[in-house]
């Protein structure tokens, strides 16, 4: 994907999996490539129509919350393109849980029962639903990884005032409570997510992408108490498993580890897990649409020029 150069641009940052312009210190053309990244490391080969997904199920789903809290989105003129408001970042994650998965089980399950200054009960076993969703933040890291940090911590480092906080909390609960419901909707849990916020003067925004595969770990809800109550493994729709492929070949972004070769067929296996991913939490059917880099140029600039 080639980068591009805007009118009124003042900015260009490449991320692990976006590309993002600046535009007059107001907004934010946001290009979902179609890199794929794991262990905070970009994999070798691009994943056809991943930018596509990952950006339409963030419009839809920015789309269905947008009466809970303000967003950062005004425009979709490309399959693989947001344009947005510019927001001054909160540095912090707001990670929410619904089930002890993942890093809350690998905590858990090492004998420590306080998460970000959370207290999780005893006797749980992996995946089983918390008595209410849990807040665990993290925090944003320009490098590396992100760490975790507890509410208290968040208000004494300055990254957000108690007041600030309260609303984060409280946005981040009501976007989780929606987000379980358009997943209950498709036959699936919303098991755990990330949003990320940030201020326009005064008001707090909901930026970035929500409740996409990258961002969020989906079970099938079909199945779910049979399999807890035999100690299976749950059936999920993230990309955990590419992590899996990763690992079964011994990488996990450690220093001296090799990527493995991406084959052909593995790289189309994941393209369609991800097309699959779009379908079951839309409920539609994904219409790939490849465009050049010149058709999505001129649709930019058009709805630059429309929103200027």
């Amino acid at each position: 994907m080639a980068s591009f150069q805007f009118p009124g641009q003042t900015r260009f940052y490449s991320g692990k999996v976006r590309d993002v312009y600046t535009i007059q210190d107001q907004l934010l053309v946001m290009v979902a490539s179609d890199r794929i990244s794991a262990f905070d490391v970009i994999l070798p080969r691009p994943i056809p129509f991943k930018g596509q997904v990952l950006n339409q199920i963030a419009a839809y789903m920015l789309k269905a919350t947008s009466d809970i809290c303000p967003n950062w989105l005004l425009d979709v003129p490309a399959p693989n393109v947001s344009i947005g408001k510019k927001c001054i970042p909160f540095k912090i994650e707001m990670v929410v849980r619904g089930n002890l998965t993942g890093h809350a089980w690998r905590t858990y399950s090492a004998g420590k029962r306080e998460l970000c200054g959370v207290q999780m009960p005893e006797g749980m076993k992996e995946n089983d639903y918390f008595p209410a969703p849990i807040i665990t933040p993290s925090t944003k890291a320009e490098q590396g990884h992100d760490e975790d940090i507890s509410a208290n911590e968040i208000i004494a480092n300055g990254l957000a005032t108690a007041k600030e906080w309260e609303i984060l909390s409280d946005y981040t609960l009501q976007l989780f409570t929606r987000g379980k419901q358009l997943a209950a909707q498709r036959g699936l849990i919303l098991v755990d997510t990330k949003y990320e916020f940030g201020k326009i003067g005064d008001t707090i925004c909901l930026m970035d992408e929500i409740h996409t595969p990258d961002s969020s770990r989906y079970f099938y809800a079909e199945g779910f108490e049979e399999r807890q109550a035999k100690g299976e493994r749950q059936k999920q729709l993230s990309k955990e498993f590419v992590r899996e492929w990763l690992i079964a070949n011994n990488f996990m972004g450690k220093e001296g580890q090799t990527v493995p070769v991406m084959t052909d067929e593995w790289v189309n296996t994941i393209s369609q897990r991800y097309i699959e991913l779009y379908e079951k939490v839309i409920g539609d059917s994904f219409i790939p649409q490849p465009l050049s880099d010149e058709d999505t140029y001129q649709r930019i600039t058009a709805s630059l020029a429309s929103l200027s």
